[in-house]
C-alpha cells in the first residue's frame, strides 16, 4: 500500500453484509485502470452483521483497503469523520457502498480534478424519478428550507459523494461539533468547486437504514446547525400574537363600554387556551433543541471510539 496515494475513497458501513462484495467488484476495476495510487478506507459502524468479516476476507485480495472498526455504531456522520481523518490521499472521495453513487463516475471527477484546477468536484443528481413522490417533495421543501433560512448555501440535490481536494478536507477535519451535518460542514469549508451530473440507479443489495423518521430528524439537525431562524421565528410570531391579544382587549373594552357586558363561550375560551399552550410548548422544544445541542458539545466526549485499525 501507498503511504500517501494520490486517492483515497472513504467508505462508511453499517450492516452491509449483502452489498460490500458487489460494491468492491465494480470499484476495483475501476481504481485500478486510473493508473494513480488509491487506498480505500473502510470504517465499519458497529456492524451487527458479518460486514468486518467479509470486509476481512476482501482485504487479502484487495491490499489498498484499510479497515477502521468502531466500538459499536456511531452513525453516518462520525464515520463519514473517521474515514477522513484516517484518509491520507491528496484527494478524497467519500461514498455509500450500495452502489447509488456509481464509481463510474470517479475517472470523470478525478480528470476535472486535475484538469480545470478545482478543489471540489459535486456529483450532482439530476433525475430523481426513481424517488417517491413524497421523498422528491420532502427533500425539495429540506433543500428550499435550508438555503432560504442558513446563511450558509448548500447544492441542492447533492449528498456525500464528492471529491475533495486535501486542502478542503484538512479544513473540514478542523471542524470539532459532535452533532455532525456533513453536507453543511462541506459547504461551509468554501473553495473552488465544479460539479459533474449524474443519476442515481437503484439499491444494488441491502436495505436503506433510512426512513422518514430518521430523514425528518437529520434535517432537523441539519438546520439548527447552521440557522437560528427557528429561534427567531418563534420570537416573531410570539410578538405578532401578543400585539393580536393586545388589539383585542382594547375592542372587549370599547364594545363593553358601547354595548354592556357579554358572556364569553367555553368552546372558544378553551380553543383559545390550547392554542396558546401549543405555541409555548413549540417554542420551548425549538429552545430545546439549541439547549441540547449546547449540552452535547460542552462535554467533549469523543465523536468515535476505534476498536481496531486492520
Amino acid at each position: 500500500m501507498t503511504k500517501n496515494p494520490e486517492l483515497s475513497i472513504v467508505l462508511p458501513c453499517y450492516n452491509e453484509s449483502e452489498a460490500v462484495d458487489s460494491f468492491f467488484k465494480k470499484i476495483v476495476p475501476i481504481l485500478d485502470g486510473l493508473a494513480l495510487s488509491y487506498e480505500i478506507v473502510c470504517v465499519n459502524d458497529g456492524s451487527k452483521d458479518d460486514t468486518l468479516n467479509k470486509l476481512i476476507k476482501i482485504k487479502e485480495t484487495v491490499p489498498q483497503l484499510r479497515i477502521v472498526d468502531f466500538s459499536k455504531n456511531f452513525g453516518k456522520d462520525a464515520a463519514m469523520s473517521a474515514g477522513l481523518d484516517f484518509a491520507t490521499g491528496q484527494c478524497v472521495i467519500p461514498m455509500d457502498c450500495d452502489l447509488q453513487d456509481p464509481p463510474e463516475l470517479i475517472p470523470k471527477m478525478v480528470k476535472i480534478w486535475k484538469s480545470k484546477n478545482v478543489d471540489v468536484v459535486l456529483a450532482k443528481r439530476e433525475d430523481r424519478s426513481d424517488d417517491s413522490l413524497a421523498k422528491r417533495l420532502t427533500a425539495w421543501l429540506f433543500y428550499k428550507s435550508f438555503n432560504q433560512f442558513s446563511d450558509l448555501e448548500i447544492p441542492e440535490n447533492v449528498g456525500d459523494f464528492r471529491l475533495m481536494d486535501r486542502k478542503v478536507v484538512d479544513v473540514v477535519k478542523s471542524f470539532h461539533e459532535r452533532k455532525r451535518f456533513m453536507k453543511g460542514l462541506f459547504a461551509l469549508a468554501g473553495f473552488k468547486t465544479a460539479c459533474v451530473g449524474y443519476k442515481r440507479p437503484i439499491r444494488a443489495e441491502g436495505q436503506s437504514k433510512w426512513n422518514y423518521w430518521k430523514l425528518w430528524n437529520y434535517a432537523l439537525d441539519g438546520i439548527t446547525s447552521f440557522s437560528t431562524f427557528p429561534l427567531k421565528l418563534s420570537t416573531y410570531f410570539g410578538l405578532l400574537v401578543t400585539t393580536l391579544a393586545f388589539l383585542r382587549g382594547i375592542w372587549i373594552l370599547i364594545r363593553t363600554l358601547i354595548f354592556g357586558i357579554d358572556v364569553p363561550g367555553y368552546a372558544s375560551l378553551m380553543t383559545a387556551i390550547l392554542f396558546f399552550g401549543g405555541v409555548q410548548l413549540i417554542s420551548l422544544g425549538i429552545i430545546g433543541e439549541y439547549v441540547g445541542r449546547i449540552y452535547l458539545e460542552t462535554k467533549r466526549r469523543p465523536l468515535y471510539v476505534v476498536r481496531q485499525v486492520l
